[in-house]
């Protein structure tokens, strides 16, 4: 069986998008503060529905966005 967890650059993304703040993004995505939080402390994976939806915000690919990594 394979193992790895899901990494993003959501921080980095918002960063790149002139410091755009947890809020905006939730509220952009409708998810609360704590979900955008919690997933770019990698506490928490999203679904797919929300992965695209966060991925439309940056208007890149959802692979510029999540990655899976082995280990």
């Amino acid at each position: 069986m394979v193992k790895g967890s899901i990494h993003n650059r959501v921080r980095e993304l918002r960063a790149q998008a002139g410091e755009m703040t947890q809020a905006e993004l939730a509220s952009a995505v409708s998810v609360t503060r704590q979900t955008i939080s919690a997933l770019e402390a990698n506490r928490y994976s999203p679904s797919l529905d929300l992965a695209f939806r966060i991925a439309l915000v940056f208007q890149v690919p959802i692979g510029e966005v999540f990655f899976y990594e082995l280990g």
